[in-house]
């Protein structure tokens, strides 16, 4: 693979290029997008969680002043394909989930269509539902592909037997909770439709995927279709696939005759119709014998998913590969229930699954006598335990050592309950990281240099708030041997280059492998055609993402160390966290500034996940009960103490050009698992459902 032995740019803290615009309030997001007369769309939900409706009357609704339709399942467009029941939207008479969409309100103004449609009165056959996620359910099944394409099932050697045989044993089960993405902007299109096609201008990590799911409910060609999305203010992922709110809008611009159509979902409707984090109970099982060394790990999962939509979170996948043991065994089991459809959340099966992991870890640790960060040391292994591959690099260790440093490990009392000051019980706890590389294919890129020696880059990636407007021009400046103020960035709108959606921390490597392709050639054409020299004309070439020829040679992943330290009240329970320290190893960061940032906020989130977030779903009715910020409690600035973050300085030839690993999802994987570890060291209980609240500690 060819790297980039110039790399002046990449790794520079420069702030980021879209901040000013940012700050000052002109940067336009979706909703903002200056538009003409628009009309204004509000969505009418369901109550139960499953039936039928039987009568929908929006008599009163129609006749407010300023309601232009109402649309419900008897007078909507048809849509091409059932293909994607969550985007069925409006098309029959079936509920599945409390929360879909029954019917939309289109107004002259926001306000009047939040009116008319509280004026809608709706009749239900309301069917028994079923919203109870319990592994002994008789009805669990596998899945036959998990997300991101790996096998629900793996097993190497005989488990049974390894645990029987084992030295030391331990059983343990691990909870996590539904969570919600809730980013910042909510999930908000506006839709133009015109002779010439659709626009929309839309909050997505996506908008090739937005594009394709359109054109296919619509049954257009994908040409017909624009997806502008320059500025998105955070996804998590919950703006990684298209959802029922984008087909709706398509469908009321549709119906408006060229006018515009805005709609934004409320915080309170994106609970139900934006995806989340699904549940797990996850069962780990470790043997080990009498030096430490596991013998055999076994990872069985269960986790829920819609009836109408299936989708498998990979919880267990991080196993294969993290321990080194003869006998292996993961598992993952669905349960179909009548609920909205779940998705990837900051990532997905990784987070959830090192929680059980890396806590089981530390358990497994104080049983073997072992210090944690040995104990973790002594069982690396040689290579890929699940596909027999060499990595290309795997710095666990040295993490783990580093960050044992610099947090004073050695000058730790392993002895739970051992600090205490003025009724706080202090403990430390550790936890290892990992994330996959992931390359996405398909993206491609087009530079083009005129005469004056300026280059734009072009390519329909997506900025969520990660910097990729700063970092891709570095990756560009480097490529082309250029300073960074000669480079011109256009991303955010399907009109530009095909390219890969945000997400699966693939963004930077997938988009920054086809400019590096662009820019190379590029400069072979100027100087075998032009002798080195911009032609008057200027010059424009287009480069896409290259196979990587390691792949199939090598595992690449990402790794890190994180060290917390709490604070928990003897008398109430309180948990605080006044330190937290990542060290992480994921090839070259392309931005020291920005990349500092997603690891930081990883953390932040981890740290949330640890202590708050909970998705709390009443069973009688089928619906997430905390569904604003008032209730879901997620970490603000009082919560936060230090929290420190490092990186190695890792070269690593065989991921990509720029080296560079994704950092995305790294930082949030084994926060909570670090947290719950020093709440055991620092109380002696140990808890194994997130989230840890007061409550479970006095228990």
């Amino acid at each position: 693979m060819t790297g980039l032995p110039n790399k002046r740019w990449i790794g520079a803290p420069i702030p980021r290029r879209d901040g000013p615009a940012k700050v000052t309030g002109t940067a336009p997001y979706a909703f903002e997008q200056p538009v003409s007369n628009p009309l204004y769309l509000h969505l009418v939900q369901a109550t139960i969680a499953r039936g039928q409706v039987t009568v929908i009357d929006t008599t009163a609704a129609e006749a407010l002043d300023g309601v232009v339709l109402v649309m419900t399942h008897e007078n909507a467009p048809r849509l091409a394909s059932d293909t994607d029941k969550e985007l069925w939207v409006l098309q029959s008479v079936e509920v599945a989930f409390r929360g879909q969409i029954i019917a939309a309100v289109l107004a002259e103004h926001p306000e009047i269509a939040h009116h008319a449609a509280g004026l809608i009165r709706v009749g239900y056959q309301q069917q028994p539902h079923d919203v109870d996620l319990r592994a002994d359910r008789d009805d669990l099944y596998p899945p036959e592909i998990l997300m991101g394409g790996g096998h629900p099932d793996t097993t190497h050697g005989d488990v049974e037997a390894a645990l029987m045989s084992a030295a030391v044993t331990l059983d343990a089960t691990y909870t996590t909770p539904m969570e919600h993405h809730n980013p910042m902007e909510p999930h908000t299109t506006v839709a133009i439709w015109t002779d010439e096609g659709l626009t929309l201008y839309e909050s997505t990590q996506a908008p090739f995927r937005i594009r394709a799911a359109v054109a296919s409910s619509f049954g257009l060609d994908e040409r017909r279709v624009r997806v502008v999305c320059p500025h998105v203010g955070g996804g998590f992922g919950s703006k990684a696939f298209p959802h029922a709110s984008v087909i709706l809008a398509a469908m009321a611009a549709h119906c408006a005759r060229g006018r515009p159509v805005k709609l934004s979902l409320t915080r309170q409707q994106m609970f139900s119709l934006a995806s989340y984090r699904t549940p797990t109970i996850q069962r780990v099982q470790l043997g080990a014998d009498t030096s430490g060394r596991l013998t055999a790990i076994a990872h069985d999962v269960v986790e829920q998913t819609a009836r109408i939509k299936e989708f498998a979170e990979p919880t267990a996948v991080a196993t294969r590969m993290m321990y080194a043991a003869p006998n292996r065994r993961t598992t993952h089991r669905l349960a179909a229930l009548d609920l909205p459809v779940p998705s990837i959340m900051r990532a997905p099966g990784e987070c959830p699954g090192m929680f059980g992991l890396e806590v089981a870890m530390d358990e497994m640790a104080i049983a073997c006598g072992m210090d944690p960060i040995e104990f973790r040391i002594r069982n690396e292994p040689d290579v890929d335990p699940e596909s027999g591959l060499p990595f290309t690099s795997r710095n666990l260790a040295v993490c783990l050592r580093e960050g044992a440093h610099r947090f004073d490990w050695k000058g730790r009392d392993p002895t739970p309950r051992a600090r205490r000051n003025y009724g706080w019980l202090i403990g430390t706890g550790v936890a290892s990281s990992t994330y996959p590389v992931f390359r996405m294919p398909g993206s491609t890129a087009k530079i083009r240099v005129s005469a004056d020696g300026r280059y734009t880059v072009a390519i329909a990636a997506v900025d969520i708030g990660t910097g990729t407007w700063t970092a891709l021009a570095q990756i560009a400046a480097d490529a082309l041997h250029v300073s960074l103020e000669d480079v011109e960035l256009q991303i955010g709108d399907s009109a530009l280059p095909r390219a890969s959606q945000a997400g699966a921390a693939s963004g930077i490597t997938s988009w920054g492998s086809a400019i590096v392709d662009a820019a190379l050639t590029l400069l072979t054409r100027l100087e075998r055609d032009h002798g080195g020299q911009v032609p008057q004309e200027g010059l424009e070439v287009i480069g896409a993402t290259p196979d990587n020829p390691y792949a199939e040679f090598y595992a690449m992943h990402s790794f890190g160390a994180q060290f917390a330290e709490v604070r928990v009240h003897e008398d109430t329970g309180e948990v605080r966290v006044p330190r937290l320290l990542g060290i992480f190893a994921a090839g070259r960061v392309i931005n020291a500034k920005t990349g500092h940032s997603q690891l930081l906020g990883g953390m932040t989130m981890g740290l949330s996940m640890a202590l708050h977030e909970n998705s709390v779903l009443d069973p009688r009715f089928g619906h997430v009960i905390n569904h604003d910020l008032a209730e879901y409690h997620i970490a603000t600035s009082a919560d936060i103490g230090s929290v420190e973050v490092d990186w190695l300085d890792e070269e690593d030839p065989y991921v990509n050009p720029m080296g560079s690993k994704g950092l995305g999802e790294l930082g949030i994987v084994g926060t909570a698992a670090a947290i719950d570890n020093a709440i055991y060291h620092a109380t002696g209980i140990r808890i194994r459902e997130l989230p840890i609240t007061a409550d479970k500690l006095l228990r």
